[in-house]
């Protein structure tokens, strides 16, 4: 990484409303020891940072050792209609997350600052509520339920298969980092995208998190 940053949740796209002053923004992603306010509709890969936090991923993520499963290249949900395909998000060089791109928003993207899928630790894959073009991969995942199942296909053709234990609509202000990224022994995933209302700039206020194991 090019420098300490810590990983954030995605967030959707405001109702077709962009900020007056600022640059046009992304819809998903990290920012350099900050949190996200929200986004606009363009598919541009930068961030608006704001709240400070003291967590960071080198602190956060868990390390994974030993035999690691291959990147992943699928993910399905039968349960809410998700068949993607996933693409590698890394740090740009300003400390900010890449995201997929508006007009990619049926494809969900993985973090590979963290494990990957079906290692040891806390996987990450963000995706987009809704864009511009309209409804995103993520738009159904508040209707998940518990022990929904998980498929993530690898680049080896392995299929692994998560269960679903708990889900979470957290305030991005105050975004649970630990229970997130933090260190864990479980093969774990986490799917982030965002929910709640809009503010007065028409970004929304929440995040949704989904927790799943290997199973």
């Amino acid at each position: 990484m090019p420098r300490t940053s810590r990983p954030h949740p995605p967030c959707r796209s405001g109702r077709r409303r962009r900020p007056a002053v600022l640059p046009v923004l992304a819809c998903l992603g990290v920012t350099a020891l900050s949190a996200l306010t929200g986004c606009s509709t363009d598919n541009s890969l930068r961030t608006e940072p704001a709240s400070r936090s003291s967590h960071s991923p080198s602190r956060a993520m868990s390390p994974v050792t030993g035999a690691r499963p291959g990147p992943p290249v699928h993910i399905s949900i039968p349960s809410i209609g998700v068949d993607s395909d996933i693409m590698r998000l890394g740090l740009q060089p300003d400390g900010t997350v890449e995201v997929p791109p508006a007009d990619k928003g049926m494809t969900t993207g993985w973090y590979t600052g963290g494990p990957v899928p079906g290692a040891r630790g806390p996987a990450v894959l963000i995706g987009h509520n809704d864009t511009r073009y309209g409804r995103a991969v993520f738009h159904d995942l508040k209707k998940i339920t518990k022990g929904a199942d998980i498929a993530v296909h690898d680049g080896r053709g392995t299929e692994l298969h998560f269960k679903v234990t708990g889900r979470e609509t957290a305030s991005k202000k105050a975004f649970p980092t630990e229970r997130v990224y933090g260190r864990t022994q479980d093969r774990a995933l986490r799917l982030i995208t965002c929910d709640g209302a809009f503010n007065a700039q028409g970004h929304p206020v929440d995040n949704l998190i989904v927790y799943a194991v290997k199973v």
